[in-house]
């Protein structure tokens, strides 16, 4: 008497069907949000905003099943090789943390703060987290790059990023 094996087993050592699963609800959340985007119908403007979101939606699901597929038939991704990647080393929490954190303080402020500030939290917290201790240099690049970039937003593509507290002064 055989036992068929469980689902358990046959999953076992597929991780890549969690990427699969990743990109198919990213695909799902992207044509459910295409789907609410409410426009009225111009004749000048036929295809309308809803059509690129409902394509990239698309593109994802199938990228999702054909992953899916490919991983139950055996397919499985490369590790990585490269020269300067130890594998059997674990990750580095005290670079990780601290990058995250300043991305986590960026979400936090950029409503309240603007982009300016949060930008320049974002920006210098990742290259103190990445190990620069060159505080004042860092901390004026950081700010530099938060205004180009509130700037190139702003008059180069025509999106204007929150100025928060700085309101009224940039």
């Amino acid at each position: 008497m055989s036992s068929s094996p469980t689902l358990a087993s046959r999953l076992k050592g597929r991780a890549e069907l969690g990427v699969a699963l990743l990109l198919g609800a990213a695909g799902a959340l992207v044509i459910w949000d295409a789907a609410r985007i409410s426009t009225p119908y111009s004749q000048s403007d036929p295809v309308g905003p809803k059509t690129l979101p409902f394509i990239v939606g698309a593109m994802l699901l199938v990228c999702a099943v054909l992953l899916a597929v490919n991983v139950l038939r055996g397919g499985q991704g490369e590790a990585e090789g490269g020269e300067d990647v130890d594998l059997t080393h674990p990750a580095d929490w005290k670079t990780v943390l601290p990058l995250a954190g300043a991305f986590i303080l960026n979400i936090l402020l950029i409503d309240w703060a603007g982009w300016v500030i949060s930008g320049t939290v974002l920006f210098w917290g990742s290259v103190l987290a990445l190990g620069s201790r060159h505080y004042i240099r860092d901390g004026i690049i950081s700010l530099a790059l938060a205004l180009l970039t509130f700037y190139g937003f702003y008059l180069g593509l025509g999106i204007a990023l929150p100025a928060g507290l700085l309101e009224g002064i940039l």
